[in-house]
């Protein structure tokens, strides 16, 4: 697709960089068959050869509208469009740029600004989160209903006695994650205490980045990068095995920090040395000898594997593996493709059209018949959670309920059902 940049965007490298990506878009349209707000909406504006023509057009009129922000916004950066694109269009590289580039030319209102400020303000910091799901546990009682739903329930985790082993792997702790449900950081230090690993934890590791840089705050982002990459890179360079990571968002966002230095060689070359280091959980235990940890007996589980595995990171297929070789009954639900909805802060910014994704998603889950729902990333398992008083974990954590006792460790469960 040709485009013709506006004076406006002369020098804007964005800019250039979008003109070059549109080069690859054939205007086939896959993509649309494969687009959850498409599905929902039906207007080919709210899919990505539609949003795309948009970008096209902003690039070469060097204006944009309300309108044309409300298709852009609208987008959940799933990248299922990207999985069935034939001719390789970065489309998540597009649209962030395309959304950036509207807000340069059309400032979002007061409203919207303060939102997404105060999200920035809160969800990458564990101590604010703790302190407002505090008051919010306190509250919850006079909360209205809808409110009430949305705050998860807390599942601790009781840790591991503290064994050391020659295999030390870095675990990220996350925000939300480490906040809101702690337990899955616990459950991956007990399932990898009994294959020898040794889960350490980073002092001073900040948030991965991600919730700033889909929010357009790309230079905090590349700060809090910054901040983690010095941290993590001389513990590696060390000897600790990997970066592991079991929320599949965070470890997109790692794996994208080449991107995010495309302009600072130094940092640019340390995000690449840092790279072949980084792992999602499943990848990295289905790459091992799992011998050790083996389920008593086959336990029907329900998986949906969030976009940012199954499109993002293309590893859905070694979780479903993994799974399968644990000992799990796994069950796939009907379109496993399409998101369900949360997509970071997507579910707050668009409530209505993640409700209805979260509730079709919940029931293809269901559907499966199977005893227990998983995922593999915290957004995921919080949105789903919020529509259902059936328990949704991560799959680490139901692969630690369920494991039999173990004589290494002097409590290797919490115990909750």
């Amino acid at each position: 697709m040709d485009t013709r940049l506006s004076p406006r965007f002369d020098k804007d490298s964005d800019a250039r960089e979008a003109q070059e990506l549109l080069r690859s878009c054939v205007h086939c349209g896959f993509c649309t068959a494969t687009c959850p707000t498409y599905q929902l909406l039906g207007d080919e504006l709210d899919g990505p050869r539609g949003r795309i023509y948009l970008i096209r057009q902003m690039l070469e009129n060097g204006k944009t509208s309300d309108s044309s922000r409300e298709h852009l916004d609208r987008c959940l950066l799933c990248r299922a469009c990207e999985t069935t694109c034939p001719s390789g269009v970065e489309y998540s590289r597009l649209l962030h740029i395309g959304r950036g580039l509207s807000a340069r030319l059309l400032p979002l209102p007061p409203g919207q600004r303060i939102l997404r400020a105060g999200l920035r303000s809160v969800l990458p910091y564990p101590k604010r989160l703790r302190a407002l799901l505090g008051l919010a546990y306190l509250l919850r009682p006079v909360l209205p209903g809808r409110l009430r739903r949305k705050i998860p329930g807390h599942r601790a985790g009781k840790e591991p006695a503290r064994a050391s082993h020659p295999r030390k792997v870095l675990l990220f702790q996350g925000c939300v994650q480490s906040a809101a449900s702690p337990n899955i950081n616990a459950a991956t230090r007990r399932v990898l205490d009994r294959l020898g690993i040794e889960c350490l934890k980073v002092a001073g590791e900040r948030c991965c980045g991600a919730v700033h840089h889909h929010l357009d705050a790309d230079e905090k982002a590349r700060r809090l990068a910054r901040h983690n990459i010095d941290l993590w890179l001389p513990l590696l360079r060390e000897g600790a095995e990997t970066l592991l990571l079991t929320a599949s968002a965070c470890v997109l966002e790692v794996r994208d920090y080449p991107l995010l230095f495309a302009d600072d060689p130094v940092y640019r070359r340390k995000a690449l040395e840092l790279l072949p280091y980084c792992q999602e959980i499943g990848t990295f235990l289905n790459r091992q000898d799992i011998e050790g940890i083996q389920l008593a007996a086959p336990v029907s589980m329900a998986f949906h594997a969030p976009c940012t595995l199954q499109h993002g990171l293309r590893a859905e297929r070694d979780t479903t593996e993994l799974l399968s070789r644990l000992g799990f009954d796994l069950r796939q639900p009907a379109d496993s493709h399409l998101c369900c909805g949360s997509a970071g802060t997507y579910s707050i910014l668009q409530p209505t059209l993640a409700d209805q994704l979260g509730k079709d998603k919940l029931e293809k889950l269901r559907d499966t018949g199977a005893e227990v729902i998983a995922s593999a990333n915290i957004g995921c398992l919080l949105h789903l959670q919020e529509r259902t008083a059936q328990p949704v974990r991560h799959w680490i954590e139901w692969l630690d309920e369920f494991l039999p006792p173990w004589a290494g460790s002097e409590s290797n469960r919490d115990g909750a059902g």
